[in-house]
């Protein structure tokens, strides 16, 4: 079966586009869902062989669930790699897809180390190796035609992420509590293979960018190519210290809000389901970003992606802060109320839809036309350098680095990242790069 090699001439949005979203939206559920129960897991429903609880300590969870997130977000690189240079990215996503189902099925049938560390094995592989293909076959729908509707499906790309989110963070910390973790790590399994179906669906919809062979290693080695990946390379240091910071939210803010007063209107709110307020946020602020903010801003002085990045890493600092002076209260022996975190989850979401929406769309755009994956591999990359750092922190930080002091450490780190960002950006030129177009229809 051949399919359209290129994206066609259509001035609207091009076919395929509601499979790749259906795809993304299931597929982050299932992620999410499992991400999202994990810290609590490995503290509370972790047993050997014999069934006797094996858990970790809070320190040993941050570590591992890091190391984890950081593992997710490195293999993008090997998962770019091969769909740049030998099968494209439409089988390349369909093969890890499988892999990444095997990983929800050791979750779900095995609650011990072993089962724990190969599921997250399987998850790391399948799930950061089709990460950078995803974002980048979203671009590759699109030509010079419709490239002016590159920030909006991005955007609604990342809509889908936090929507099948949301739904997870909703979801599956309740039906831990009440069914186990068979159930709750076996529910994202299920939407994975959803998300899978999902995808193969669309596949004649799709423009599928073949495999380049070696001219990827060409392009990539060439002087333009260096110089392009070295560019963004610059910038990726910096989205790193972000994710540093943002990824905490499902560890150390987690631990955190397990301290706190959970009682609101005769429910008891979940640590783990809070998280919820990250995707709705997100799913409120696009929006509002797109049709508001950035309009507003625009009046004053040209909004574009690098100084988009900027005021995101700047809105991060105080989302540390708020958290720094929450655990403040509790080191006195004060109950602050859980609610408190949902002020901090607003600054680093809106951080976040600034950053992360922005370096998709900026990766896919600045890098060669043979290499798209791998560049969005190594904005990915960034996600899992910021991780190791936090893991790192807390391997060998934990003990100089207590209550509050720790939170005010990544907002010093974030703050002084910000602002020399600021003089780098200054020197940095874009240069826009997408795929040749066929004429529609062709």
């Amino acid at each position: 079966m051949s399919y359209r090699t290129s994206p066609t001439t259509t001035p609207g949005m091009p076919p395929g586009i509601p499979h790749i979203i259906g795809n993304e939206a299931a597929e982050r559920f299932s992620f999410y869902g499992m991400r999202g129960i994990l810290v609590v897991f490995m503290t509370t429903y972790l047993v050997n062989s014999s069934g006797v609880k094996d858990t970790m300590t809070k320190e040993e969870s941050t570590y591992w669930f890091h190391l984890f997130v950081s593992a997710v977000y490195i293999t993008p690189i090997l998962g770019a790699l091969l769909a740049d240079w030998l099968l494209g990215k439409f089988k390349t996503i369909m093969i890890l897809s499988v892999v990444y189902c095997l990983g929800h099925l050791a979750l779900a049938v095995d609650e011990t180390r072993i089962g724990l560390f190969v599921g997250l094995g399987l998850i790391a592989i399948g799930s950061g190796g089709i990460k950078g293909c995803v974002s980048a076959h979203v671009g590759d729908q699109f030509g010079a035609t419709n490239a002016g509707l590159l920030p909006r499906i991005y955007s609604w790309f990342y809509f889908a992420i936090n929507l099948g989110s949301f739904a997870a963070f909703l979801i599956i910390p309740p039906l831990l509590k009440s069914h186990g973790p068979h159930w709750a790590f076996g529910v994202p399994g299920i939407l994975m293979a959803v998300a899978t179906v999902v995808f193969w669906m669309g596949r004649h919809s799709f423009a599928h960018i073949p495999a380049r062979g070696n001219a990827v290693w060409r392009e990539t080695f060439s002087r333009e190519g260096l110089r392009a990946v070295g560019r963004m390379a610059v910038i990726f240091v910096f989205v790193a210290a972000f994710w540093a910071l943002f990824d905490q939210t499902g560890s150390r803010w987690v631990i955190q809000g397990e301290k706190m007063n959970q009682q609101f209107l005769g429910f008891t709110l979940d640590p783990s389901m809070l998280q919820a307020a990250n995707p709705l946020f997100v799913m409120i602020m696009i929006p509002l970003c797109s049709f508001v903010i950035y309009p507003f801003l625009n009046r004053f002085f040209n909004l574009t992606p690098l100084r988009k990045l900027g005021l995101g890493f700047f809105l991060a600092i105080p989302s540390f802060l708020i958290p720094a002076y929450l655990e403040s209260r509790i080191v006195a022996g004060e109950s602050p109320h859980i609610l408190w975190q949902v002020t901090a989850y607003f600054f680093i979401t809106l951080a976040e839809v600034m950053i992360s929406i922005t370096a998709l769309e900026f990766s896919y755009t600045q890098a060669p036309k043979s290499s798209k994956s791998l560049m969005l591999g190594l904005n990915m990359a960034a996600v899992s350098l910021g991780n190791v750092f936090t893991a790192l922190v807390n391997k060998f930080g934990a003990a100089s680095l207590t209550g509050p002091s720790y939170f005010l450490f990544f907002a010093g780190v974030m703050a002084v990242a910000a602002v020399v960002y600021v003089g780098v950006a200054r020197f940095f030129q874009p240069q826009d790069i997408l795929q040749d177009e066929i004429p529609e229809g062709q």
